[in-house]
Parts: C-alpha cells; structure tokens; sequence
C-alpha cells in the first residue's frame, strides 16, 4: 500500500485536478489522486461559490469577454488561449449540467443560469464523478515530491498519509501538478492547503514559471472574518475612520488607495450601490458572503463595518508554473500542470482573473492536463513502471547541512516580507531590494538545515515552497522595471512600451529572470 503504480499521477484535488482526474481515466489511464485535504472539501473553491468565465459561442459576445481583461492584464494574454478556454469551460459547464446533473438556477424563461457554481455543491459532485471514473483517490495524502527518471523525465511522486502516518509513493507515466497556488498562509478563506508546494516541486525538476511579478494579489474582506468575495465590493463605497468617503477607493481599481490608509487607520465599508434587485441575486448568489454579518447582526447594504486586505498571492494572482504546450505540458518531460499552479498569464495577462476566470482555467486546464499525461503515459507503453527513479526533493526534506526543525520560524520569516502591504502592494525598488535580501536570508538557512520527521515533512515543504515563491515573485517584480497590470511599482508609474513581454522565472539557490524568447506558448 506504500508503493502504488498508475499511468498518471495527479496532486490536488481542487477544480483543476478532479477534471484532470476524470479527462486522463475517460482517455484510458489508471490514476491517482492524491490530496492535502479530502477532495471535495479542501482548497478554495470547495469554501464558498464562485462566478464562471463562460459566454455562449456568440462571436460579439465572445469579443467583449476577451477584450474585457486585455487592459487591464497589460496586453500579455494570448487571444488564442482565451478563445480555448472559452470553447473547453463551455462545453464543461454544459457537462456538468448533462452529466453530474448540477442544479444550476433557472430564469424566468426556465433556462439554466450557468455562470457561476457553489462551491460545495460543485465539488462533491466532481467527488462523486472521480469515484466513477475508477480514479484511485488518496485523501489527507500530501505530495512532497517528485520522481525521475535517468533522464530527467518525471516519473511518480512521493508523499505522505497523514491520516496514517506513513509515507507514500507513486510511479507513474506522468503526473500533473494541480496543487493550486500559494497565499502564504494569510488566513484567506479555503487557502490552508495553498502554499505553493506544487511549483517547488516543478522547480526542483528544472520546470519554469512565468508571471511571478504578478502575484501580489489583495482581496478585500470585512476585518472579523476571511471571507474574501471581492466582486461584491464593486457596488460597495468605502469610508474613512471619521466618516468621510475615501476617494478613489475601490475593489476594481483603488485597492492600493485602501492599502496605504490602513497603515495609517481603519477602512469602513457599505455596499451601497446595490440595487435591491441586485442585493437578492447577491444573497442567492453567495450565501456564505453573508453569513458573518448575518451572525454579528450586521446589514452590510446599510451599515458601516471595517475591511481589510488578505493577502491571496498566486491563487488570485496570475503567476505559476509556465506551459509550455497546448496539453499544458511544462519544459519537463512527463510534467504537466492545471489551475492555479499553473500560470494564468495566457487568459488573464498580469492582472487577476478573479473567480470567474480561475474557475474557467482551472476546469479547461485540468481537462488537457489529464487528457495530455493520458497520452504521455500510453507512449512510454510498459516502461514506466520499469524505470529506476530518483527522488528530486531539496529544502524542506534533504536539507544541504545539519538537518534541524523549525519550519514555523521560516513561514514567519517569509509572511514579513510578503504579506504587509507597503512591501509587496505598495512597491518600491528599494523595499523589494531589502525584502528580497532577508528572504535570500531565510531560504540560505531552510535550505541548510530545515528537516522534519513524519507528517512534519509536509509543513517544511510548505515553508520551502512559500520561502521560493516569494523570491521568484520579488525577482521578477525587480526586473519588470515599470508599471503593468497588478504589478505597480510607486517609483516606476508608467507603463513601459518596451516590456510589453512576459517574463520567466527559475532556479532555487539562485534565482534567474528573463524575458520569454520566442513565439508565446503554441495554443492550437
């Protein structure tokens, strides 16, 4: 029960990877699952609802959908990604409805609404469908790294059983990474297991990311809760402590106008420019947004209540893991990668999705994914399983020195230099210079001595993989020396004509940022 064999491996078990799960078993391939959490329950979707980016193949209406986020994102989006993701969510969403019967709402008409899906509901159903599709499910069953091959090729992943407490591993013909992103541990709702350790991973076998300057993303939420249902604050106004509007404040534009006024004071918040139209479809739409004020005795249409900013990293931002094929391989043979650990820049260029166009890339993503290890896997024929492999893991696991504890150390370390908004909001060449200095600092020593027995193999791979991911995310917000999308540099407002280019990010004990070379990545 230790060793397990299948075609393909996939871990996570959010949105991206249950649809990666079921595409690669419908193509042939027997897969595993393996989950930090339970799938179905764990992750950000399976905690509140979400909005979904799908537009009924109508080619006006498809038009303003993609041009919708060009601006915004900094004109790096790819027109044949979107269309893509366009075309896969539609026919998804509409699999959803056919297939696991999900009870969206009706119009007046009796026609099914089917641009958003509650969360829970969605994804135990998409439990229910991976069950079906004879995927082996390992729940509570973390990654914490990868296999290869002689050749470098990806081969199975090891992890642990935490429920068991035993380790694990898997050989396998190909995995896929839907581990989603990272948010540092920032108590955003549903983003517990959301640390990033899936880029690790694809970094230790020499994989690319791309975007990561594009990852210091902030979603607003009422100060006594983590609910973070940003959209929502688009009919909101906000206020200062004594009751004056804050001028220029908003959740579209303007979260950096609420950032540097809560160093200073609080920020009150109304949703006030809802219609009471509007307000009904918000409850039916988002009950769980609602739920804390209903408990506090708060009307949020009414009443004034404070706000903060949570921290949301690369599950909201777009920076991942960089594809490199339209199967959503990586530069890794056997490698492939869905959803929020993947980089989003391809659909959303540098400014956040939101849940909608996650929710859209994580299931069109998940369904090539799996689709594209499937007929990786059947390629190697028998050989697979025969491969002598090597486990790839480094800080976190095979530390370089004396090996010693204290993962909690190092996760505190890298939250106070990623999570304050004067530093990573807020930026400044200067502030990034001395974060990323002190994050050097702390990976030199993770990487040195940071080990830990049994189930605390997973929180030092944590640490390890939120430790990374702030280094890449201050390297490449260092050489994109301007203004663009998300990324806003205070001493660099202007947006730079001449970095109208994605950047790539790799390495670990040396970190490396260059501007993609060559056509973007191949989407027919």
């Amino acid at each position: 029960m230790n060793e397990l064999t299948a075609d393909v491996l996939v871990a996570g078990g959010g949105p991206a990877g249950a649809w990666a799960a079921v595409k690669a078993a419908e193509a042939g391939a027997s897969v595993v699952l393996a989950d930090k959490g339970y799938l179905g329950t764990s992750g950000a979707t399976a905690s509140a609802g979400t909005g979904v980016w799908y537009v009924e193949p109508e080619p006006a209406a498809r038009e303003t959908a993609m041009a919708s986020r060009e601006g915004l994102g900094g004109h790096l989006a790819d027109r044949e990604w979107m269309a893509r993701v366009l075309d896969q969510t539609y026919a998804n969403m509409n699999e959803l409805a056919e297939v696991s019967k999900y009870p969206f709402p009706v119009d007046e008409d009796g026609r099914q609404i089917r641009r958003g899906l509650q969360g829970p509901e969605y994804m135990r159903r998409m439990r229910v469908r991976v069950r079906r599709a004879g995927v082996r499910v390992l729940d509570h069953s973390p990654v914490t790294e990868l296999l290869a091959d002689g050749s470098g090729a990806v081969a199975g992943a090891a992890g642990y059983h935490v429920r068991e407490d035993r380790p694990f591993s898997v050989r396998a013909g190909a995995v896929v990474l839907a581990t989603g992103g990272c948010a540092f541990l920032s108590k955003a709702l549903g983003c517990d297991v959301n640390t990033g350790d899936g880029a690790l991973f694809a970094a230790e076998a020499g994989a690319e990311l791309s975007g990561m300057e594009f990852s210091n993303a902030y979603a607003i939420a009422p100060a006594f809760t983590s609910v973070t249902k940003t959209a929502f604050y688009s009919f909101a106004t906000f206020y200062r402590s004594d009751g004056s509007v804050l001028e220029g404040a908003g959740s579209r534009r303007g979260r950096s106008v609420i950032a540097r006024t809560l160093l200073s004071e609080p920020v009150l918040c109304r949703i006030d420019q809802a219609t009471p139209e509007e307000q009904r479809a918000m409850r039916l739409a988002q009950a769980n947004f609602f739920l804390p004020f209903d408990r506090q005795g708060i009307d949020p249409f009414t009443d004034l209540f404070p706000v903060t900013l949570l921290a949301e990293g690369t599950v909201r931002g777009t920076g991942g893991i960089r594809i490199a094929g339209a199967d959503c391989s990586t530069t890794v043979p056997g490698l492939f990668a869905a959803g929020d650990a993947a980089t989003r820049e391809l659909i959303c260029g540098g400014f956040t999705g939101g849940g909608s166009h996650n929710a859209a890339w994580a299931m069109s993503s998940g369904t090539w994914a799996g689709r594209g290890a499937a007929r990786y896997a059947a390629g190697l024929g028998g050989r697979a399983a025969a491969r002598p492999v090597r486990a790839l893991g480094e800080a976190g696991v095979r530390p370089s020195g004396r090996a010693a504890g204290g993962h909690a150390e190092h996760v505190a370390a890298v939250q106070a230099e990623v999570l304050p908004y004067d530093k990573n909001l807020l930026r400044t060449g200067d502030r990034l210079a001395a974060a990323l200095a002190s994050l050097d600092g702390t990976w030199r020593e993770l990487r040195g001595t940071l080990r830990e027995d049994g189930a605390g193999v997973v929180r030092a791979r944590s640490a390890a993989a939120m430790a990374a991911h702030a280094r890449w995310m201050y390297n490449a917000a260092l050489a994109r020396t301007e203004t663009r999308g998300m990324h806003k540099r205070l001493d660099l407002p202007e947006q730079d004509p001449a970095q109208r280019r994605r950047l790539v990010t790799g390495g670990l004990d040396e970190v490396w940022t260059r501007p993609e070379a060559g056509a973007l990545a191949v989407a027919s």
